[in-house]
């Protein structure tokens, strides 16, 4: 049976490995797909994160600092109507497309929440 840390850690692990491929990806025609097929993956653990882990199950005294860096960024950045918008109009254009991840990039690494993840991963 997987223990809430355990549970907790391989979320974090998703995120993590999301933010990993949008910072690795080489800003192509095709990219504008897989950018927002992982901003919808780290969302949607974000989200999960938010609303049903249980701080009070969690060891990890950072974790509620975490959880509430999740909870800004998701009340914060809303990535998706604009994907959805530049799509058929730019999805050729490659700075816009960089631009866009950038854009992203940045979110996520606001109030140092990435490096927060990473260092709550090594102490779960």
């Amino acid at each position: 049976m997987v223990t809430y840390n355990e549970y907790l850690k391989n979320i974090l692990k998703q995120i993590l490995d999301s933010y990993n491929i949008l910072k690795e990806i080489e800003d192509k025609e095709e990219d504008l797909n897989n950018i927002k097929k992982q901003m919808l993956k780290i969302n949607g653990f974000l989200k999960v994160v938010s609303k049903k882990i249980d701080s009070e199950k969690i060891s990890s005294s950072n974790f509620k600092i975490i959880k509430s860096k999740f909870q800004y960024y998701l009340d914060n950045y809303y990535f998706e109507q604009e994907i959805e918008t530049m799509a058929p109009l730019y999805s050729n254009d490659l700075n816009r497309v960089k631009n866009m991840r950038l854009k992203i990039l940045e979110a996520l690494e606001d109030q140092k929440m990435m490096d927060e993840v990473v260092e709550l991963i090594e102490k779960i």
